[in-house]
């Protein structure tokens, strides 16, 4: 990636907001690398070099500004629309891709060569796949040390290290200190933490549009599952048999507050990736406003919600069930029937929290299950059962691994998933940011001619052409000016 030195530089000596996440700066006299905010004193600009991602400095023998903490940046999916490899292969990575397969895995799990994973991985971000994947390890690390009070100990596996003697080593070679230095040469205090869990600050790139993200959710939360309450999400939570909840609320600062409550440390980077991808917070809002905001029609419903983000899901499975139970049916209808699927089939929580109560069925409890009880018709009962059973069969099938037409090729095999289903769980499931329903009711009905004509499935698909690479962003907006008329 070709960054302008003089423009990037000139947004270092201005401490633009707007650039923080999308450029680092390396600072050839100190060896640290910084954000574009960074307090400090604005160095020379023949003595700094730009990077497109905190991974590329670090792997160009940079280490991290203890002032500015690099690792607090927005985490920026700027590269998306240049290179959706990548952006998937950074999805993958952000669950755990690496934490045990070889880069040729991933490379495989993508359908590429892994030499071209690699050449993708410098040529967008500057890094290779395992730079990123350590880097994010260690941001994360460095993370828990600011903003938990949680042992040394504890951090080192919640972030993914392999060994405790293996983080310290790190940490001495990137910062000449041992971990614990660091936590106590931090001068502000860190929150405590909650009984059984953590709380952690999320960045996101202004605007967020907390109170819309917060309507959708709340529209569409299943009884046990889920609660929203005047301003937080809370749900429940379940990874490889362990049960724990999350609650999320908005921090000052540009940033989410997560607190997690879970017994499994090392699940703690898969469940940070879960709430960043349902709560869209690699998004770069500027980019995709000033690409739809051409459209004149978009463009009046961008000025109202200017930080409106794609809602993604917790779990794959979890989506595809609620599109299913919402076809041709309104969002009430269709959480109410969720509500009844998880208290006949869900798993009761072992320490209820409040409201919630269950964890969504799994996928095995469904496949065999007699689904006609829930009162909706025997041919989306049997949809049900063989989305189960094609999750059992291909336990990757919700993964971000292909492209989107591959992945909606796939999907629309299983019987009873037509396109309208398969494109609505790529958009928030695999968070492919071109996916777009055009058959969608409410979609239609938005773009309806005065005399209230509305455009075909057909008619919209041409029309969305311009809208590209970002359609999933367009339908948000269509949605959101009348959230009534959208299912599931």
């Amino acid at each position: 990636m070709d960054l302008d030195h003089d423009a990037c530089y000139r947004a270092i000596s201005q401490r633009d907001v707007r650039f923080d996440g999308r450029i680092f700066t390396g600072v050839k006299t100190t060896g640290i690398y910084c954000r574009p905010v960074c307090p400090a004193t604005t160095p020379k600009s023949q003595n700094v070099i730009f990077y497109p991602s905190a991974a590329a400095a670090r792997e160009a023998g940079f280490r991290p500004c203890l002032r500015c903490r690099p690792e607090t940046a927005p985490d920026m999916g700027a590269w998306r629309g240049t290179s959706n490899t990548v952006s998937r292969a950074l999805r993958l990575i952000e669950q755990g891709a690496l934490d045990t397969a070889s880069v040729d895995e991933l490379a495989g799990r993508l359908g590429v060569g892994e030499r071209q994973l690699r050449r993708l991985f410098h040529q967008h971000l500057g890094a290779s796949p395992v730079a990123v994947a350590q880097t994010r390890r260690i941001h994360l690390a460095k993370q828990l040390i600011h903003e938990t009070h949680m042992p040394m100990a504890e951090i080192a596996f919640a972030s993914g290290f392999s060994s405790i003697r293996r983080f310290n080593e790190t940490f001495r070679d990137m910062f000449a200190r041992p971990p614990g230095e660091l936590r106590r040469a931090s001068a502000k205090a860190v929150p405590a933490d909650t009984a059984g869990g953590l709380s952690l600050l999320l960045r996101y790139q202004p605007p967020y549009d907390w109170e819309a993200m917060l309507d959708f959710l709340r529209l569409r939360a299943i009884a046990g599952i889920e609660h929203v309450g005047e301003n937080a999400y809370s749900r429940t939570i379940e990874i490889d048999g362990a049960q724990g909840h999350v609650r999320i609320e908005p921090a000052s600062g540009d940033a989410l507050r997560a607190t997690i409550v879970f017994p499994a440390l090392s699940a703690l980077p898969a469940i940070i990736g879960r709430i960043r991808r349902v709560f869209d917070l690699a998004a770069d809002p500027a980019a995709i406003a000033a690409h739809l905001s051409e459209d004149p029609d978009l463009a009046r419903h961008i000025a109202r919600r200017p930080g409106l983000r794609v809602p993604g899901a917790w779990d794959g499975f979890e989506l595809a069930i609620r599109a299913v139970l919402g076809q041709q049916i309104t969002v009430t209808a269709a959480a109410r029937l969720a509500g009844q699927l998880v208290a006949r089939h869900g798993t009761p929580l072992a320490e209820p929290a409040g409201p919630l109560t269950h964890t969504f069925p799994q996928a095995s409890a469904l496949a065999d299950a007699d689904l006609s009880s829930l009162g909706m018709p025997r041919s989306r009962s049997a949809t049900l059962s063989a989305v189960a059973a094609a999750s059992l069969a291909n336990p990757n099938l919700f993964d971000a691994h292909r492209g989107l037409d591959e992945a909606i090729q796939d999907l629309r095999t299983i019987r009873g998933v037509g396109e309208w289903t398969a494109q609505y769980i790529a958009l928030r499931q695999l968070r492919e940011p071109d996916a777009f329903p055009a058959a969608d009711i409410g979609l239609m009905r938005a773009l309806a001619a005065p005399d209230g004509t509305r455009p075909s499935a057909e008619a919209l698909t041409r029309r969305a052409e311009r809208w590209r690479p970002w359609r999933a962003y367009a339908a948000q907006h269509l949605w959101a000016a009348d959230p009534g008329l959208h299912v599931s």
